[in-house]
């Protein structure tokens, strides 16, 4: 597992870090997932769960406040309470606190709006936090947004890409925006990889940013983050 914080810019703090399979030869997690099929899906979540709190644990995530953002393959998910047992039991096991986990999974997934729904109302109940990773890109969108609305919402970075000087995006990114925030709910802002994306998305009043101007995902360690507007003021002058 790699981890890559989930910045709030304001407080320059780190709100999460989100666990990222990695392979045992450095392969990104698109590779890992292209060897996920029927047979192995359910095993293969059930690890990566696993790994991420036992992880997260030896390295003290908890500590400073943050939270653990774990992705989940809804389609391995056959029963909720039943598929949660491993995490569950990793989560006692090594004291990590099951209110510091967020629960995400992509929109990429081709998935039955009922499934999830029953997932991600299950797990609430359970006292996790819920997350639409990749909102805007993929098939749930606003159907499911209707008819729940999770703690986090993470807008795709194919609609941060150039967001300062693509006036379509930021329109777009605009009232998704203000439309999340009617809700209630906190959104994330991914992918962001300059210094004029990031000042569009500050002049757009995001707080909670993720991406290689603040931190690359680093394997078995918690990247550090330091000033944010030490960051910025340095990819300004590069």
């Amino acid at each position: 597992m790699a981890f890559q914080p989930i910045v709030n810019v304001e407080t320059e703090r780190v709100f999460a870090y989100e666990a990222l399979v990695r392979g045992q030869d450095g392969q990104g997690a698109a590779d890992i997932l292209s060897q996920i099929s029927a047979d192995n899906r359910y095993a293969f979540d059930q690890l990566c769960r696993k790994t991420a709190i036992e992880l997260a644990a030896t390295l003290d995530l908890a500590t400073g406040g943050a939270n653990l953002s774990i992705n989940f393959l809804p389609n391995a998910v056959y029963e909720p309470r039943a598929c949660i047992r491993v995490t569950l039991a990793a989560a006692l096991q090594t004291g990590f606190p099951l209110n510091r986990i967020i629960f995400e999974f992509t929109e990429g997934e081709e998935i039955d709006t009922n499934h999830i729904l029953n997932i991600l109302r299950c797990y609430r109940a359970m006292g996790f936090k819920t997350a639409i990773d990749d909102f805007g890109a993929g098939y749930a969108g606003l159907g499911l947004l209707s008819k729940f609305q999770p703690d986090i919402v993470k807008l795709d970075m194919a609609l941060i890409r150039d967001i300062d000087t693509d006036r379509a995006k930021r329109t777009i990114v605009h009232h998704t925006l203000a439309m999340l925030r009617e809700f209630n709910i906190e959104p994330v802002c991914e992918g962001i990889e300059t210094a004029g994306e990031y000042d569009a998305l500050r002049d757009l009043g995001v707080s909670l940013m993720q991406g290689y101007l603040l931190a690359k995902p680093a394997v078995a360690a918690l990247p550090s983050v330091s000033s944010v507007r030490s960051l910025i003021q340095l990819a300004r002058s590069a």
